[in-house]
């Protein structure tokens, strides 16, 4: 049995008295302190990770996303850019043959920091600013594709004029009110048999993400960037 000198116990007793005196109440500030909110309502620009469109997609998919710049709260970096943000595809409707726009609804459920610090959110697409024809339908984040009825009714006016010319080149007079009214129902045929547009986000899309509820993130435990590994050659 190994016998302690008396220094060797006077030390261990400071030790002891030094770990025991520690005020409860300030570990628990110091640990409150580290903590930083992140408001609901605050707008964070993302970038998509991979194309989603309306034509393909189905519910339940997941969504990738990355931070495109830094959020920052108290003077201190909340979000890094370059944080991964995921979530998943919650309705999906492809464009009807008569009525109906594609639309896609999105939710984003989680952010991974570029150390694999992981915190659960809650998540709405607020605005597309990144994608061509498409347009917020609602305050839960639907994008719907822009209305083509316009276009529509172009190929159902041209198809009615080339009938038209047609048979006014066969029939005369009398075979271009003929064709005229083959080329209106052959462009009405299309039309009905013909989807309309889908929604379609490409990769590398901006979108603005809405925060739907309070956000309690420690930061401590966030890298401000991602670390790159270069090999010499």
């Amino acid at each position: 049995m190994k016998v302690l000198t008396p220094c060797v116990w006077a030390l261990l007793s400071v030790t002891a008295f030094a770990q025991s005196s520690t005020p409860p109440d300030a570990a628990k500030a110091s640990a409150e302190k580290s903590l930083l909110i992140i408001p609901a309502g605050t707008s964070i620009p993302l970038s998509l990770k991979q194309a989603i469109s309306t034509k393909s997609a189905k519910d339940g998919d997941p969504v990738y996303a990355e931070t495109a710049f830094p959020f920052v709260v108290s003077e201190r970096v909340v979000i890094p850019a370059g944080t991964y943000i995921q979530g998943k595809i919650e309705r999906v409707q492809r464009g009807g043959h008569i009525k109906g726009r594609a639309e896609v609804l999105i939710h984003f459920t989680s952010m991974i920091y570029p150390s694999g610090y992981t915190v659960l959110l809650g998540g709405s697409i607020e605005n597309t600013p990144g994608a061509e024809k498409t347009s917020m339908k609602d305050s839960e984040g639907t994008i719907r594709q822009d209305s083509d009825a316009g276009k529509k009714a172009e190929t159902a006016a041209g198809t009615a004029a080339t009938g038209a010319t047609i048979g006014g080149v066969t029939s005369g007079l009398k075979g271009v009110g003929i064709g005229a009214a083959a080329g209106a129902a052959a462009g009405l045929a299309i039309g009905m048999l013909s989807r309309g547009a889908d929604v379609r986000l490409e990769a590398g899309t901006s979108i603005q993400m809405e925060i739907q509820r309070e956000v309690t993130v420690d930061a401590s435990r966030i890298t401000a960037r991602r670390e790159v590994v270069v090999q010499n050659e």
